[in-house]
């Protein structure tokens, strides 16, 4: 409001008093509010920018760093610009709760989270979408599946039923004596997997034709541990699942040790390159295919899209899987390391 002052026809005229400060300090919140709030910077809506948040499981393993390098590849195509946290290790939920934390605080307009913890992290994300952010679930669905905006991820359980109906197949008329090397304990992943190498190998939790099984968080190192304990109990194996490619590679290195590899079958889920010259190499006999470049073009675009136009993705989009063997068994579709040198990541 301006303030007037009459000034006397006689004498000296009345100084004006100073704006009060009261009313800078308020003129300076106004100022404040415009350009702060929960959604995207003034100058980042001004620009186009988008900001998007990614965190992974963990920043080391194989399938993470592809996907993380996937997404910095979609964001530069979108003139976006993705900031990539993670966790600790496999299951490390704190830490990433902390990231997403982080990120709101960031004024990210969307997160793609890998989570280790499905109902751990429902807190966190569940104040992000409260503050206006796209939450997507990549290669792993939270629980509920609905708690994330939407997902794009392996169907974990196929990948596991076309593991173990491979195992299976290459025993033939053999007892089945197995090995099963399993991930994270608790993780949705790893038990979609585990269940269904169960489904296509065909038997059950309680079989005694289980004859060992670990826990290995899906590292190399303690895929090798794992196996060589497992080894020193029985001997008697003849087939092994592993939760991914890294733990199939120790669990090679241990049945090498002991002389054991040409007597066993291993299978394994990924699809990395490395996995793939792997099978070649015949350490394994066959891997199954994830796509997370796949996952990560989708989830960019579905950040990008809500950012600029407001249009919001739902449901779980399976991002495929694909069986990689040099020796195929009839009745199980499958394609050959070339191919899957053509087509594999990282």
């Amino acid at each position: 409001m301006a303030h007037h002052y009459t000034v006397r026809r006689r004498g000296r005229p009345r100084r004006s008093r100073p704006v009060p400060t009261l009313l800078l300090v308020g003129t300076m919140l106004l100022g404040a509010a415009a350009c702060g709030g929960n959604q995207a910077s003034t100058e980042g809506r001004r620009t186009g920018k988008v900001t998007i948040g990614l965190v992974t499981k963990t920043e080391t393993n194989p399938f993470f760093v592809a996907l993380r390098e996937a997404a910095q590849d979609a964001a530069k195509r979108k003139d976006a610009k993705l900031i990539a946290l993670s966790g600790k290790f496999d299951g490390d939920n704190e830490g990433q709760v902390n990231a997403v934390e982080s990120l709101i605080a960031r004024h990210v307009r969307g997160i793609l989270i890998t989570p280790s913890n499905t109902t751990g992290i429902l807190g966190a994300i569940a104040e992000a979408r409260r503050q206006g952010i796209l939450v997507i679930a990549l290669d792993t669905a939270t629980d509920p599946e609905n708690a994330a905006a939407a997902t794009y991820a392996t169907d974990n359980f196929k990948a596991g039923r076309l593991q173990g109906a491979y195992v299976r197949a290459v025993l033939g008329r053999r007892d089945p004596k197995l090995f099963m090397l399993d991930g994270t304990e608790g993780s949705t992943v790893s038990q979609q997997r585990h269940d269904g190498f169960l489904s296509g190998f065909g038997t059950t939790d309680d079989s005694p034709a289980i004859r060992g099984r670990a826990i290995t968080n899906g590292d190399r190192n303690r895929g090798q541990t794992a196996m060589e304990n497992l080894l020193q109990r029985t001997s008697d194996v003849n087939s092994v699942y592993t939760i991914n490619e890294p733990v199939a590679d120790g669990a090679y290195t241990a049945l090498a040790a002991r002389g054991l590899d040409d007597r066993v079958t291993v299978g394994s889920i990924d699809g990395g390159c490395e996995g793939v010259r792997d099978v070649r190499a015949g350490k394994y006999a066959a891997t199954v295919m994830q796509f997370p470049v796949r996952m990560a073009d989708l989830g960019v675009a579905a950040v990008t899209e809500f950012a600029r136009h407001g249009k919001k993705p739902s449901g779980f989009t399976d991002t495929g899987t694909q069986l990689i063997t040099d020796k195929p068994v009839q009745g199980l579709a499958s394609r050959d390391t070339g191919w899957g040198l053509r087509h594999c990541w990282g």
